[in-house]
Order: structure tokens, then sequence, then C-alpha cells
């Protein structure tokens, strides 16, 4: 009964304040305390909930997510996002509607260094699109092909949201989440090019003219000190010669060399980078925060058990519980961003996850494909939108031509949900899920 009560006053009134336009780190705040008043007396709930947001942010590990947010924006602004398209140019010009698949192999590149959807969604499909115009792609197709392939980066390493996740479930291996990620995310990349080669036979888009090997290999040449990157980051952390925060310490100090090196960023850019880092991580430290108190509430009032013995009541089969989870989650995609739902509903499933015998690091892809997923959706997709402008066109033209992809993304979280070794295979390998 305490666990119900708890439910209907944290979820009603967070899902209240929403409606009325709340930011979510501020409705999850608000919601967290007003529910402690419930159950706790005024000043033990002022107390516990301010104590929990404190506690909730004060981790060496959450280091790495501002780290990695400023390494991300230097390299917008640093000439490497050029360098990654001539790349994926070649890597994939040979291919009818070659434009269409170098924007996916370029935001697999460009999204796995930056770690930002968003990011990659701005830079690469702002840098093809008039080029796309200038070859007759229908400008709603090419945004399409941007949006669904831009959310890769952030299941191939380096990634905050593994980073989030592995905090938020209790700490979680960063390196086996980091290695976990890179069938998922190639995979995810493979199926929207599969969805966008039908598009193109179809629409008869052309490749582009072979490359000279010499001019081929100049630009393989010109790309590998941005693909380094993964190679010092990933590499340095899976070897356990440094910690994630350390690998974004040395993400950041790499990028600012690589700038210097490519004379591509001014005083004036690296000021407007300084703020849009400042900016970007108050948000998510706040939300952060917020979501620490939330958790405690709910673990006080016993909502995570409560749901959990609902959920196995409910339902026997654990192909069906796991299905119910996977259905939710895509839900929950469509109206918040990948950040508060990690943070919300990791402790809310995980506890369910585990219970049916899935390891913490397959549940944290499922979660975190899902939410990728969700970041192409309306009402509130942040790639969708950033995509639609970049590529001037509405979100009434894209939607249309996202069905396909949204089909073909969906079929492949089932894939990663009840095929354990799409993700813990490589980390399985190399010995890291303990």
């Amino acid at each position: 009964m305490e666990a119900l009560t708890a439910v209907a006053v944290l979820f009603g009134a967070f899902f209240v304040l929403l409606a009325v336009g709340v930011p979510i780190s501020v409705g999850l705040g608000v919601a967290s305390f007003l529910t402690a008043l419930v159950f706790l007396p005024w000043e033990d709930a002022t107390y516990v909930i301010g104590q929990q947001m404190n506690v909730g942010i004060e981790s060496f590990s959450l280091l790495a997510v501002p780290l990695f947010i400023f390494a991300g924006n230097i390299m917008n602004n640093g000439g490497i996002a050029r360098r990654l398209i001539d790349l994926a140019l070649v890597l994939a010009g040979r291919i009818p509607g070659a434009l269409a698949h170098t924007n996916v192999v370029g935001n697999m590149l460009f999204g796995a260094l930056s770690g930002s959807a968003v990011a990659a969604a701005a830079a690469i499909g702002g840098t093809l699109h008039q080029r796309q115009k200038e070859e007759g792609y229908d400008p709603a197709f090419g945004a399409s092909v941007n949006i669904a392939s831009a959310s890769t980066g952030l299941l191939i390493p380096p990634t905050t949201a593994a980073i989030v996740y592995s905090t938020v479930a209790g700490g979680v291996s960063v390196s086996a989440l980091f290695m976990a990620g890179y069938v998922p995310g190639i995979l995810m990349g493979l199926v929207v090019m599969v969805v966008a080669y039908l598009f193109t036979r179809k629409n008869r888009y052309p490749a582009t003219r072979p490359m000279a090997p010499g001019g081929a290999f100049k630009v393989f040449l010109q790309a590998i000190p941005s693909l380094l990157l993964i190679v010092v980051v990933v590499g340095g952390i899976v070897a356990g010669v440094f910690t994630a925060t350390e690998g974004a310490g040395a993400a950041v100090l790499y990028c600012l060399v690589l700038s210097l090196v490519y004379r591509s960023m001014t005083w004036r850019d690296f000021k407007e980078v300084v703020t849009r880092t400042v900016v970007a991580t108050g948000v998510v430290m706040f939300l952060i925060a917020a979501s620490s108190g939330m958790s405690w509430i709910m673990a006080y009032t016993g909502i995570p058990a409560a749901i959990t013995d609902a959920l196995l009541s409910v339902a026997d089969s654990k192909a069906l519980i796991l299905l119910l989870m996977v259905v939710v989650l895509l839900v929950v995609g469509t109206f918040m961003d990948i950040t508060p739902a990690i943070l919300i509903f990791t402790p809310i499933f995980l506890p369910i996850a585990t219970e049916l015998g899935m390891h913490p690091v397959h549940f944290g892809m499922v979660l975190i494909l899902a939410m990728c997923i969700g970041t192409m959706t309306p009402p509130v997709g942040s790639v969708l939108f950033v995509a639609t402008g970049v590529s001037e066109v509405t979100i009434e033209q894209v939607v249309p031509k996202l069905i396909p992809y949204f089909v073909g993304l969906i079929i492949l979280l089932l894939a990663i949900t009840y095929i354990p070794v799409l993700s813990l295979g490589i980390p399985g390998v190399m010995g890291l899920l303990g």
C-alpha cells in the first residue's frame, strides 16, 4: 500500500508538472520532495532529498561526463567532421545512393568520437545537405537517413550514455559497457544503410566516381589523427591504463592538440566551446542530482520491488516480460530524452532484468538502444528537430520517411534483447564481465 501511494504521488506529480511545461529536472526534484513529505516530516524530507541530490553528483566517475561533452564541442569546431565525411565517402562512395551511406558512416565515426547524437546530426547532416541537394536527393529522405543514423554514436564508444548508466546501475564496468556497444552500434548503422539502399535503388540515386588509390590513401591519412582518438581513449580505458574519467581528460587534451594542428579553432571559438560545455554540464548534472533524489524515495518506499513483483505476477514468461519492458521503454523514448530516461528507469527495470537472469551490461545496451530510437520520434526527439533544421524540411515531411527505419530498428532492438551474445560477446571474450 505504501508503494502504491508513493507511485501515485511521485509519478502523478511528475507528469502533471511536465504537462504544464516544467523542465524535467525540476519536475523530478519537486515530485521527489512532495513524495518524501507524504512519508517523512518536513525537516527530514528536506534534509534527505537535499543530501541525496548532493550525493548523486559527488562521484569521480561522473567527472567524465562534462569532459566528454567538452571534447565533443571541441570536435564540432575543430575541422574533424569534414575529414571524417571524406573518409566515409571513400568507404561508402561506390554504393548506389552514396551520399546517404556516407551520411550513415560519417555519423557512426563522428558520433563515436563526440558521443553526441545531436552533434553528429548537426555536423554531418549539415555538411552533406547542400551536396545532396545539388545531386537531386529528396531533402526529406536525406534528413531521414541523418536522423536514423545519428544516434549510433550513443552506442559506439566512448559514450556518456554508458557512463551515466554505469553510475545509476551501481558501478557496472564502463569498459564492459564500452565494448558491449560496438556490435549493437554497428548493427544499427547497417540496418539504416540497408533501408536507405532499398530506397536509393528505387529512386536511382547514383554512386560516386571511384577515387584513385592515391587520393583515397591521402584521405585515410588525413583522417587517422581523428580516428586515433578512439584508440587512445577506449583502448586506454579497456587496457586499464586509465579510468573513464582520466580517459575523458585525455580526449579533451587530444582534441585541443588536434584543433591546433588543424588550425581550425580561434580563441573566440574556444571561449564559445567552453560556454556551451558549462551550460550543458549544468543541465546534465542538475538532472542527475534530481534523479538521485527520486531514486532514493523510490527505494525508500519499495517502488522497484513492488513493480518487479507486479510484473512477474502478471506474466510468467521471461520472453513476455522482456517484451513488455521493451514496449514501455519505446513509449518512454517518445517523450523523454536519453539521460533522464536512463536515470529514471534504470532503478525500476534493472532489478526486474537481473531477476530474470539478464546481465546488467546486456540490459544497459537494450535500454540505450531503445532510447536511441526515441531520439528520432516526435514529440520531443532531439535529433529529429536538429536534423530537420539543418536539412530545411518539416517534421511532417520527414516522419513518413522514417517509418521503415523505425521498423528495422525495432526488429534490431528485439534481436539485441533476446540474443545476449550480441551485447555480451566482445566483453565476454575480453574477460570484462566479471
